[in-house]
């Protein structure tokens, strides 16, 4: 018979997957009409032997005798913002990065239009996605040190971001307003799902107000520069040697300091969906990974950690779309996740930072390593 513990997490999972099912966004139903008559003459590669629909909404697959590519369409780009981001890919595969440089077309560019539409060409990536928590602790590691190798580039190759940036910090006193008038929306219906709700708002209200005297400052002095933006398990792909072979989803370059990226990373490729939080052992390989290529220091990994799960604390539209299936973002098992951090906060802010301030000792020796 299960414990009354083990019970309440199996009700929360039934309930979770009815908050998948509520909460899941539709997809569109515009037609895709596909690339346009000898758009693909543009380019060199050979005449197409197949042209099948790609991953994602207006995207192809094209394969030729030359070999396999992946046409992407853009509605509406910003074509500086576009042509930018083709740069900064450019340099990095030229560095012998694992990243996709689009292919030019047979006039230089890289942005080609036709029938007012825009599209980009790229060599299409074999690989399989694979979860944080499938990683060994030495595989771990070395994918903090291509993200560590990634940040160095970037730095080498893009043009210097200011160095003090005002970023802005959400206040617990709003979130936890906003919280008041959504436990106010719940349905009265007694479904266990909405007794999940009710017991994830007043969870998050309790903690918003138990550490609203815990925000972090509004101005923080760090190592700033272009980002990947979106470094998590759905934008990498892996080979058969379980090697990173490509780093996708560079539509998210930004700006911002670096160790915040580090930090956001490791929380969404160890983290667990249920109330084990994160996996402290795997963030600590990748961090040291890290900072083997891209050095900082223990205030800004320290910095970055409270500001990271301060953030998360006090974002509400999470749940907001999870719970009360409004429009948005909501990553599962991330309330019990903020449960947790807020709990684990010092020890948090201790492991992040450790291979900063002692060696690793018998790291190489831990079975989890390979």
């Amino acid at each position: 018979m299960p414990t009354s513990r083990s019970a309440d997490t199996q009700a929360d999972t039934q309930a979770d997957t009815q908050a998948d099912t509520q909460a899941g966004t539709q997809a569109d139903a515009r037609d895709d009409p596909g690339p346009p008559p000898r758009l693909l003459r543009r380019w060199e590669i050979g005449d197409p032997d197949a042209v099948s629909p790609g991953p994602g909404r207006r995207c192809t697959r094209v394969d030729t005798a030359q070999g396999s590519y992946f046409l992407k369409e853009y509605e509406h780009p910003d074509r500086r913002r576009v042509l930018f981001q083709h740069a900064v890919t450019g340099a990095l595969d030229a560095a012998g990065l694992p990243v996709l440089a689009p292919v030019p077309a047979r006039g230089g560019r890289t942005l080609v239009t036709a029938s007012g539409r825009s599209f980009v060409l790229y060599p299409w990536v074999a690989g399989r996605v694979r979860g944080g928590l499938e990683l060994t602790f030495g595989q771990c590691e070395a994918l903090g040190g291509l993200l560590g190798r990634l940040h160095a580039e970037l730095d080498r190759s893009t043009p210097p971001v200011q160095q003090s940036m005002l970023v802005p910090t959400p206040r617990a006193a709003d979130a936890a307003a906003a919280v008041e008038a959504m436990l106010e929306a719940i349905p009265g219906d007694g479904t266990d799902f909405d007794a999940l709700t009710g017991r994830r708002l007043r969870e998050r209200h309790a903690l918003l107000t138990e550490f609203a005297g815990h925000q972090p400052p509004e101005m923080e002095v760090s190592t700033v520069g272009h980002l990947h933006g979106a470094f998590q398990a759905e934008n990498l792909r892996y080979g058969g040697s379980g090697n990173v072979s490509a780093v996708l989803g560079w539509d998210g370059l930004t700006t911002g300091p670096v160790a915040g990226e580090v930090v956001r990373a490791a929380a969404r490729l160890f983290a667990c969906e249920d109330e084990r939080g994160l996996d402290l052992d795997r963030v600590q390989a990748f961090v040291r990974g890290h900072r083997a290529t891209f050095p900082l220091d223990e205030g800004q990994i320290q910095a970055a950690v409270h500001r990271e799960w301060w953030e998360r604390l006090c974002d509400v539209a999470a749940l907001r779309h999870r719970y009360l299936g409004a429009d948005g973002a909501g990553e599962r098992g991330q309330a019990a996740l903020v449960a947790w951090w807020s709990a684990q906060l010092d020890r948090t802010l201790e492991v992040f930072a450790a291979p900063y301030t002692e060696a690793f000792e018998g790291a190489g020796e831990h079975p989890a390593f390979g």
